[in-house]
């Protein structure tokens, strides 16, 4: 793909994610169906609370990032800045848009790198989609969107729904998985791989775990669908019909703590401190919230800290209200899971019992 319709297409992303109604329709995330028992005696003073946490070797104010939004097109520029000097002074982290852009167009780097500029202790990823790795990248390039940012960690993202409703997209994924295990095994930092919308199975998740990435992002369904935002930039018939399509976060989340022994990040319809306890509550270890950011990241740095402030203190009344110290203690206390998220996962086999009984006494 020539470079200014890279360019063209990360700008047409903005605009939709913005001004259309490209959110799932009729599935969710699945958190509704997970609940906490509230603890009327919660025995902790909320003072006391601590919300950080440890995820690569890395620590954490708290246990949220800003994901992958956007790079290579001016506007991004504003946006990276203003979600970087936020999670700088937050003690956080973010995710880069897919660089590719400034691989092909070295003039749109200035596009990515300004998150490091403003924010030189934040934890960064880099990103780069496992298609271009079939399609002739391969550790030079990684190595380059590593220094780019001078990254923390390289994200390896997967969008093959994306890719199918794309007028322009690239659909032979045959090697990718291979092509994963190389990066992971010849670069220095941490590889996570990521879900763009449609979530990761527990069968997904052991092959990625062999080959030997550090961390997944789920990345589920209920949230921004990149069907949607295809359907919206051609109009596309497909779109419309895959609008819905993938594995609800708060299921994906499931399938994968529940299969491998790897660090989870939950993404995809993330939108409040209550959703970032629940994903934290049924395993995962961060949060990344990503829509809601962009709304306000494109207006300035203080909106955007006060949006993350206002999720972080969510999450603290979550903790104070079930009786949890601190964020391990949050993996601990029971929750109950319900209707359909229940349903899917008993179908598939996965332990629901484990949640509900944490803490129960057997006597």
């Amino acid at each position: 793909m020539a470079a200014g319709k890279t360019e063209e297409r990360k700008s047409d992303h903005i605009r939709i994610c913005l001004g259309k109604k490209a959110q799932a329709k009729t599935v969710t995330t699945g958190f509704e169906d997970i609940q906490f028992i509230h603890r009327a005696l919660p025995e902790i003073n909320r003072e006391d609370i601590n919300l950080s946490t440890s995820f690569l070797k890395n620590t954490f104010s708290a246990p949220l990032i800003v994901g992958a939004m956007t790079g290579g097109t001016e506007e991004a520029i504003k946006i990276n800045q203003n979600i970087a000097v936020a999670v700088e002074k937050l003690g956080l982290g973010m995710g880069l848009g897919s660089q590719r852009a400034a691989i092909e167009n070295c003039t749109l780097e200035k596009t990515y790198s300004v998150a490091r500029k403003v924010a030189p202790n934040a934890f960064l990823i880099a990103n780069i989609g496992g298609i271009q790795l079939v399609h002739g990248y391969g550790v030079k390039e990684v190595k380059k969107i590593v220094e780019m940012i001078d990254a923390d960690a390289v994200a390896i993202h997967l969008n093959a729904l994306q890719e199918v409703i794309q007028p322009e997209g690239q659909t032979n994924f045959k090697g990718v998985l291979t092509k994963i295990g190389e990066i992971a095994s010849k670069i220095d930092q941490p590889v996570i791989v990521k879900e763009t919308g449609a979530g990761i199975s527990a069968e997904d998740a052991e092959a990625l775990k062999n080959a030997g990435v550090a961390a997944i992002d789920v990345g589920g369904v209920g949230g921004t669908s990149f069907a949607a935002v295809e359907y919206y930039r051609g109009e596309e018939v497909l779109g419309e019909a895959f609008w819905d399509w993938g594995i609800p976060t708060a299921v994906s989340i499931v399938e994968v703590v529940q299969s491998v022994n790897l660090p989870v990040i939950a993404s995809g319809g993330i939108r409040t401190g209550i959703d970032i306890a629940k994903a934290l509550a049924l395993g995962a270890n961060l949060a990344s919230i990503v829509q809601p950011a962009l709304e306000v990241a494109v207006k300035s740095g203080e909106e955007t800290e006060q949006f993350l402030l206002g999720l972080i203190n969510e999450l603290s009344s979550v903790l104070f209200l079930v009786g949890a110290k601190n964020v391990a203690r949050l993996a601990e206390v029971p929750l109950v899971i319900c209707n359909e998220t229940a349903e899917w996962l008993k179908m598939r086999g996965f332990n629901l019992e484990e949640y509900a009984l944490r803490g129960v006494s057997n006597n």
